[in-house]
């Protein structure tokens, strides 16, 4: 592609406000001057939710190789800086339009595309996978934790393999976790790996999944416990996204927001105390951008979980005790999230009893997690013992020693091993455990 020059048609299609919900269609033609095109794209956004537009980013263009360099009307970015393998979070209200122009990139530049979803947002969203994706190829498989496993992995090998996509080929996961986690492992394992770009479509996936390369599918034996550290080429935050999001889902997602306050952001754990953050909150987008942006430094400081003590296992704060309660009910029961909400329950418990935090403290965490309408507790008791044994296979064991990950404060975590198994018993029991 002629250095200046734009893909020679994109379509930028840009939702109105609520009052009219007819999209606004700005034609660009190939060769239009960049400032035409910015003045273009301002005057289309004026009246929408874009319409503060002084914050809009100037636009750039399209290397030779695909990638996506320009940002038509986003917000902001952020970049997630690892070197050769850094990329750019977008966010905006609706990226349907940044996603569309890097699919056009990546075909102008002669790469396959390929896109795996769900049936939930096939069924209930299929203008806005039009309208990124056009007629790409699409993999469509059924929403739920169960979907991660080795039978669906294999189905969406075959599926690349069915679509010839090569080394240059590109998949683009757009869904929630179980989406990312396993399109995201396909990529990793294909032709020992091919780019991949993650499209979050819930809050759990946008503040948390989408983030920092972790992959993987789950085993009878254990969540995630297949997988691969292989990092997006670029995620694509789109919040609008969230308002047809079931209150079940935006509420497991609010259990990582959560998370990232208690490990690592006390301020964002006092706003969460403050009011409760719901769909139409005002300040929705800013914690989404928030907990990325904490992810990042994490995730930038201890890419492949190796240090010996904190880093990025800091980020499963309450995710040993979910884990286990995931994997002891088959993954069917309970959302990801609200596991991690018992989880974190517990693991503020679990503090207490190692004498860093005290009953008040325990006593906010509950408090914030009710009322965002997550359990604290289990629905129905289950048994100790297969709980504790899920426990000893997870990731976070060393040398046959289990790690937690536990608060010092509410804002601060860090990781503990050499715990007495009866102080993690009692825990457990506390939020229902027999």
């Amino acid at each position: 592609m002629e250095k200046g020059k734009f893909p020679t048609f994109l379509v930028a299609t840009v939702p109105k406000w609520k009052a009219n919900p007819n999209p606004i269609s700005l034609m660009m033609a190939g060769g239009a001057t960049r400032h035409r095109r910015q003045a273009e794209m301002i005057r289309a956004l004026k009246g929408s939710p874009y319409r503060d537009h002084k914050r809009i980013r100037p636009l750039r263009e399209v290397d030779p190789g695909g990638v996506l360099t320009f940002n038509p009307f986003m917000v902001e970015n952020l970049t997630v800086n690892l070197g050769e393998r850094s990329y750019p979070i977008h966010f905006g209200a609706d990226v349907s339009a940044v996603v569309q122009a890097q699919v056009e990139a990546l075909v102008a530049a002669g790469r396959k595309i390929v896109v795996v979803t769900d049936r939930n947002l096939a069924r209930h969203q299929p203008e806005v996978l039009r309208t990124m994706f056009g007629g790409q190829a699409t993999l469509v498989l059924e929403p739920g934790e169960e979907t991660k496993s080795l039978r669906e992995l294999g189905r969406t090998l075959d599926f690349l393999a069915e679509n010839r996509v090569d080394r240059s080929g590109a998949l683009f996961a757009v869904g929630g976790g179980v989406i990312g986690d396993l399109a995201g492992f396909a990529a990793a394992a294909y032709l020992r790996g091919i780019a991949f770009y993650q499209v979050p479509t819930t809050l759990l996936s946008m503040v948390d999944s989408s983030v920092g390369g972790k992959t993987g599918i789950n085993l009878k034996a254990g969540k995630n416990l297949v997988g691969a550290f292989h990092q997006p080429r670029g995620v694509f935050v789109g919040t609008w996204l969230l308002a047809t999001l079931p209150p079940r889902e935006f509420a497991a997602g609010m259990a990582e927001v959560i998370k990232t306050g208690l490990l690592g952001d006390a301020d964002l754990f006092a706003q969460l105390e403050h009011a409760a953050l719901t769909v139409n909150s005002p300040a929705l987008s800013a914690v989404v951008r928030r907990c990325c942006a904490l992810k990042a430094r994490v995730v930038e400081a201890d890419e492949h979980e190796t240090a010996q003590e904190g880093g990025r296992a800091l980020l499963n704060l309450g995710h040993t005790f979910g884990h286990a309660i995931e994997q002891v009910t088959g993954y069917g029961a309970y959302l990801h999230g609200e596991a991690v909400a018992i989880g974190l329950a517990a693991a503020a418990r679990l503090s207490r009893k190692l004498g860093h935090i005290d009953d008040r403290a325990v006593a906010r965490v509950e408090a914030v997690v009710v009322s965002h309408q997550l359990p604290l507790k289990l629905r129905a008791p289950l048994p100790l013992a297969p709980l504790m044994a899920a426990m000893a296979r997870d990731k976070k064991t060393r040398a046959g020693a289990l790690r937690f990950v536990v608060l010092k404060s509410l804002g601060e975590a860090a990781t503990q091993g050499g715990i007495d198994p009866s102080l993690v018993e009692a825990s457990f029991r506390e939020v229902g455990a027999m």
